[in-house]
């Protein structure tokens, strides 16, 4: 397919991710496609990362591993392309909804949604829970305001790298791209890791997700400003890029750092800081050092309405490039 037609299908599939999202009902009947990268990615991992294996041995099987689940990814989009293009517009329609599954806009939407709504009525107990399906900092390490930043940092950090990368990627090169993309960013989550266990295995996935993801997460700052812009006024907007520039580097993260910086500016909040991710203090600068130290559902609330009007914004670019490019 040439760019057009990439993003003619994007911009459906986009709609159809707004609308349907992750539907529960097909989902617990069958594996989602991520889960099944997750599985070969834990099968390179049982076989090819032992314990016994020195730190030289590890970083090399972890890159062949990757290697050769990236070019798999590669063919099975290829194929699968092939394969739809034999129903000639049925098969662009089975195009459009394999691309909105490995879109997270309303699912993200309404797990962040759940946090805000399990504050304000389960309190402090109910958003612990909620968060937790969202982050993987310790919940229970989290004040209320803690759990609200957590929130919109992984609402901020989701929209680059599961809204904006995935699309990207699958307009530069189609399902194929859009397949080593997913399975890439599984990868870094499951193995990128700085742990004993996954520096060496995991460090060329790790590596290859900063340059995959490096690109969405710069234009995920214009997307978030445009979307401050409509939602919140040209003072948030100015914000969001002017903190996003300045702070966003200060993530321990080449990319991450980028939209919740950007989200800060935004919502007019300090993001980040110290946190505790498996009983371990992490210590990070706070981005937007000048904003409120203390976020509230409100503010989790206000972070939704700017992420929709980010993915609007986004699937309206989508549009008036298609029709540039006709």
């Amino acid at each position: 397919m040439t760019i057009d037609e990439n993003l003619l299908v994007l911009l459906l599939a986009l709609l159809l991710d707004r609308i349907v999202g992750d539907p529960d009902w097909l989902w617990s009947r069958l594996p989602h496609p991520v889960v099944l990268f997750g599985k070969a990615i834990s099968h390179f991992d049982r076989q090819f990362n032992s314990e016994t294996l020195t730190k030289a041995e590890r970083r090399l099987n972890g890159t062949v591993s990757i290697t050769v689940l990236l070019a798999f990814s590669a063919v099975a989009g290829l194929v699968l392309h092939w394969f739809f293009g034999l129903f000639g517009f049925v098969g662009i329609l089975l195009e459009v909804a394999c691309v909105a599954i490995f879109l997270a806009q309303k699912s993200l939407a309404d797990h962040v949604s759940a946090v805000a709504e399990a504050l304000r009525c389960e309190g402090i107990v109910g958003g612990r829970k909620a968060v937790s399906r969202i982050v993987g900092r310790d919940p229970e390490t989290l004040d209320e305001p803690g759990i609200c930043r957590a929130a919109i940092e992984s609402l901020a950090e989701n929209f680059s790298d599961g809204v904006v990368a995935p699309a990207l990627w699958y307009v530069i090169l189609g399902l194929p791209g859009l397949f080593i993309y997913k399975m890439l960013n599984t990868a870094d989550s499951m193995i990128g890791h700085k742990s004993d266990k996954y520096i060496d295995f995991g460090w060329a996935a790790a590596r290859l997700d900063d340059l995959a993801n490096w690109p969405a997460a710069r234009l995920a700052i214009l997307l978030i400003a445009a979307g401050a812009w409509l939602r919140r006024g040209a003072s948030a907007s100015r914000e969001a890029f002017q903190v996003a520039i300045r702070d966003g580097g200060l993530h321990r993260s080449p990319n991450s750092g980028r939209p919740e910086a950007a989200m800060a500016g935004a919502l007019g909040l300090q993001l980040a800081g110290p946190r505790v991710y498996a009983g371990i203090v992490v210590s990070e600068p706070m981005i937007n050092g000048a904003g409120r130290g203390t976020a509230t559902v409100s503010d989790v609330e206000d972070g939704i309405a700017v992420f929709n009007a980010s993915c609007m914004i986004m699937a309206i670019a989508v549009f008036l490039a298609f029709v540039a490019l006709l």
